[in-house]
């Protein structure tokens, strides 16, 4: 029996906070991105994972074409960030008609660039890889590998496009699906034609580039098959495939911020390559290993960051721009809370991650440290990402382009280059330029030097986006 006149206080119950709507919300996009992220990555895991133990040419030849198929990659985002951002917009403000148009003149966009993604890819395969750094050992290698994968270019922008409208409308299970699709394929595939199963010949890289491209080209069928039978306003209709300039105008006014920052940042990365392949073959192998690791680490900021992409277009689609803020910040404090647990296991257990893709000694210890100092970045690397997907849902490309662009080519490119070995890197033979010696030569710390100015960049990056989204102007911004 209580005392008379006291009052009793209600208990609150333990995970209350996951009966708010806009968290269970959030989880149910983000986990399926996480997942559908986790079976992209698997592709180039696969790879990696089946040719590391070909040899050191083989390994780091896969990483230098892969760097152009990545560059590929950064074109067909320009049309899927707009298509994303438009779809969201008109889910939220209820506007079925836009939605069927937009999914229309996206798809027509794709087919345009996939279809010239292939074409150079084709002719400049040789001169392509020469750029990134290739050697005599891993340029015939690379090229053929990149000649292969091309083909499939056209029907990847497809599954891209696709998957960015799905995700705009709210559906991040089925582009999870297509992927499962994707990886099972390119796993098999290319298991079976590197190592010649059941009679099969035993083709080694050239196997492995036929997976790919037979996963990725079967994953833009799919993609497309699901629009063509969609049942609500995504549904593909063939016979409205007809150029709408005014409306591709608006899609690409969103997306293309977002491609140049995205070409911009693999142009970096390119550069970034092409230094670290001057550090020999065995530190290019290894620089692919810890891509590969890494992107492990960074599965839980895509989840989330597409997440906040959907809820904050569809939010101010909706005109409530609170909710969209609201969706912004929990996506942020689930991804962090994720990323830093997965950076702690890169920390903790490195050469876990180094052995599962090659046995070689040299390339395991050239990996570890480099790893080890990618993951201590992990909380700015949510960031980063988490708030760019919600500038980016509210249509505020812009900026995100201007933070990530700036910071790589200011920060990353520079300072990865002095501390490797000094800026020498940096300057072509043929550019008549002299460096002071303190520049020319810098403290030497090879691979570990390159990923510790990576480390900076993204802190820098990290802190910018999300002073800008707390700022709140994306709120007005236009689609």
């Amino acid at each position: 029996m209580k005392p008379s006149g006291t009052v009793s206080k209600a208990r609150t119950p333990r995970f209350a906070w996951l009966r708010d709507p806009l968290q269970r919300e959030v989880l149910r996009l983000a986990l399926p991105a996480v997942g559908e992220q986790l079976l992209n990555l698997l592709v180039g895991l696969v790879d990696t994972f089946l040719v590391g133990h070909l040899g050191q040419a083989a390994l780091a030849a896969v990483g230098l074409a892969n760097q152009w198929v990545m560059m590929a990659t950064t074109l067909f985002s320009a049309v899927a960030v707009g298509t994303t951002a438009l779809v969201a917009r008109a889910v939220g403000a209820q506007d079925g008609k836009l939605v069927g148009r937009a999914v229309h003149q996206s798809i027509l966009l794709g087919v345009a660039i996939g279809a010239c993604s292939t074409a150079l890819g084709l002719a400049l395969a040789g001169p392509a890889v020469l750029a990134v750094g290739a050697g005599p050992d891993t340029a015939p290698l690379a090229a053929h590998y990149l000649e292969i994968v091309a083909p499939a270019f056209l029907l990847s922008t497809i599954m891209f496009v696709a998957n960015a409208a799905l995700r705009g409308a709210g559906d991040t299970r089925t582009p999870m699906i297509v992927m499962l699709i994707v990886n099972g394929l390119n796993a098999l595939v290319a298991w079976a034609l590197i190592n010649g199963f059941a009679g099969l010949p035993a083709l080694g890289l050239t196997g492995s580039a036929i997976g790919q491209a037979v996963g990725r080209g079967v994953g833009g069928i799919v993609a497309l098959a699901v629009l063509l039978r969609h049942r609500g306003a995504l549904r593909l209709r063939v016979r409205k495939l007809r150029p709408d300039l005014r409306l591709m105008g608006r899609i690409l006014r969103v997306g293309l911020p977002s491609g140049v920052e995205n070409a911009l940042f693999r142009l970096g990365q390119m550069v970034f390559f092409t230094m670290v392949a001057g550090l020999g073959t065995a530190a290019l192998a290894a620089q692919q290993i810890v891509l590969n690791a890494s992107s492990v680490a960074w599965l839980p900021g895509f989840g989330f960051a597409v997440a906040a992409t959907t809820l904050v277009g569809q939010s101010l689609g909706a005109g409530k721009p609170r909710q969209a803020e609201r969706s912004g910040y929990i996506s942020f404090w689930w991804g962090l809370v994720l990323m830093v647990l997965m950076g702690a296991l890169l920390i903790a257990f490195p050469a876990l991650f180094t052995t599962f893709f090659t046995d070689d000694a040299e390339v395991i210890a050239l990996g570890i440290r480099p790893l080890q100092v990618l993951a201590l970045s992990q909380p700015f690397l949510a960031a980063s990402m988490i708030f760019g997907g919600a500038l980016r849902g509210a249509g505020e490309t812009n900026t995100p382009l201007w933070v990530n662009g700036g910071s790589l080519w200011l920060i990353r490119v520079p300072l990865g280059a002095y501390l490797a070995g000094g800026l020498a890197a940096l300057v072509p033979a043929w550019l008549p330029l002299t460096l002071p010696a303190w520049l020319a030569a810098g403290p030497d710390w090879g691979l570990t030097g390159a990923w510790a100015g990576a480390g900076v960049d993204l802190f820098v990056r990290g802190l910018l986006l999300w002073l800008f989204f707390r700022a709140g102007r994306w709120k007005q911004a236009q689609v």
